[in-house]
């Protein structure tokens, strides 16, 4: 059983390495293809383009894994609870209004 946990955590590790390899490459390649010529900029190596893909997920991205605000869930579950909650408290006249308002567009 040890084994067989050992060897799907090689393979994980190694699929890591390489689709981070494969992301150096690609991000190298897009760089040296474009910077240099539309902005005469300098021609980067794999490790700089690795870096370069961490600092720009830092600063833009983040490494934002199934946590966080929403929980791992996907953002319409969040707002559909929201709602749900809300209209629970409604009368059935606040309801009506609340429809006719959300559907406006279809009423015209």
């Amino acid at each position: 059983m040890k084994n067989y946990k050992l060897l799907i955590g090689l393979k994980i590790a190694g699929m890591a390495l390489l689709f981070g390899s494969l992301l150096g490459f690609v991000t190298m390649g897009l760089w040296n293809w474009l910077v240099p010529v539309l902005f005469h900029g300098p021609v980067i190596t794999f490790w700089q383009a690795i870096g370069l893909f961490i600092l720009s997920k830092i600063l833009f991205g983040g490494f934002k894994g199934k946590g966080g605000r929403w929980g791992g869930r996907p953002r319409h579950e969040y707002w559909r609870k929201r709602m749900e909650e809300r209209m629970a408290n409604m009368t059935e006249e606040e309801k009506e209004k609340f429809r006719n308002r959300c559907n406006w567009r279809n009423a015209q």
